[in-house]
């Protein structure tokens, strides 16, 4: 048996009512969990696309792939590679800067991660960063002692490397 491990799908679907519950259905019904979920116009106004991040083996993934391409509304599904896709996430945090120390650590972070600040205020700071998963559990984990009063975060997006990308 494989290792278990994080699949991205991008799946294309009819923009109707219900679809996102029988996707939801289709994973909770078997078990599965959706570690993040972002719905999405295209540039179709009758298709919206879905970007799933679940977890598991080899097996389990080809078993999601073949039960979504079994539903109706479902146009395409592609389970995407990290070699094949561009994924950013974006992340809101409020942090605390009641010290001139903690303010300067703050700012200190934000340049490094090339984030934004979104509010100011004598004794919070509102921060967003937005890259990789990895690039916003990274930041989270450095701000976490400094002090995260509040956060807010996106799933996941992504979309297809262009041809003969870098």
């Amino acid at each position: 048996m494989s290792e278990a491990k994080n699949y991205t799908f991008s799946v294309l679907v009819e923009n109707k009512f219900g679809v996102l519950a029988r996707i939801a259905g289709l994973f909770s019904g078997r078990g599965y969990n959706i570690a993040s979920l972002t719905v999405n116009a295209t540039n179709d106004p009758a298709v919206s696309r879905m970007i799933i991040v679940t977890r598991g083996d080899d097996a389990v993934i080809e078993q999601i792939e073949k039960q979504l391409n079994k539903l109706v509304e479902v146009i395409k599904v592609d389970r995407l590679s990290s070699e094949s896709f561009v994924e950013r996430e974006l992340a809101l945090f409020k942090l605390a800067a009641d010290t001139p120390e903690k303010k300067a650590q703050v700012i200190q972070l934000v340049e490094i991660f090339n984030g934004k600040f979104v509010t100011v205020g004598p004794y919070e700071l509102g921060v967003e960063i937005s890259g990789r998963a990895s690039q916003i559990d990274n930041f989270m984990n450095m701000v976490r002692d400094i002090g995260i009063i509040d956060m807010a975060r996106s799933g996941r997006v992504a979309i297809a490397r262009a041809q003969n990308a870098d």
